[in-house]
């Protein structure tokens, strides 16, 4: 059996080789785009199915993709666009809690599975002078929510409540647990 990551995350390869995965890499080409009408829950979920469909699934191959949102005073933040766009969100979520969802999207080609975590985030307030410091170190521009809790990020951190894999893009237990049922 095969496990095939539809990912181009080197942070999802890392937590999977972490758990002790083998795997190849398909990155998937689908869509990112957030529907607007949709709970973060419901998006995570829509992205990550989207992103697995979007991989092919040959015989003896299990696919897993999953895709992460931040959420903080009911914006979905993705990844920013910009310098401009990750200082308007680390703005955003300084001295406040946001909520980190992961969707995660398992099949083989005849079943499949889908589900969410979700983990709170409490972030320091941050001054314009750490704001600009963090965005120049350029680690925010390919983070949702603009910001790498596994990299100098974490120092904008106080408090973290939930699963901590989930923030940084993979909640590995529960992933785990759901990868048992295809036999790894």
């Amino acid at each position: 059996m095969i496990l095939v990551l539809a990912s181009a995350s080197p942070r999802r390869a890392d937590i999977l080789r972490q758990g002790g995965y083998s795997f190849v890499t398909r990155v998937s080409q689908a869509d990112e785009n957030i529907p607007a009408a949709l709970s973060p829950a419901a998006a995570v979920r829509r992205l990550a199915r989207r992103k697995g469909q979007a991989v092919d699934c040959g015989p003896g191959e299990v696919v897993l993709a999953a895709d992460t949102v931040v959420v903080c005073a009911g914006q979905i933040l993705g990844k920013p666009e910009n310098d401009a766009d990750a200082t308007r969100m680390l703005r955003l979520l300084s001295g406040r809690t946001h909520h980190v969802y992961t969707g995660v999207y398992i099949t083989d080609g005849s079943r499949e599975t889908l589900f969410y975590e979700r983990s709170a985030v409490t972030f320091y307030p941050l001054s314009p002078s750490q704001i600009e410091a963090y965005v120049r170190t350029r680690e925010p521009l390919d983070k949702a929510g603009g910001y790498a809790i596994q990299g100098r990020g974490a120092l904008l951190v106080r408090r973290v409540a939930g699963d901590y894999l989930n923030i940084v893009g993979l909640p590995l237990a529960r992933t785990a647990r759901e990868l048992e049922a295809f036999g790894f």
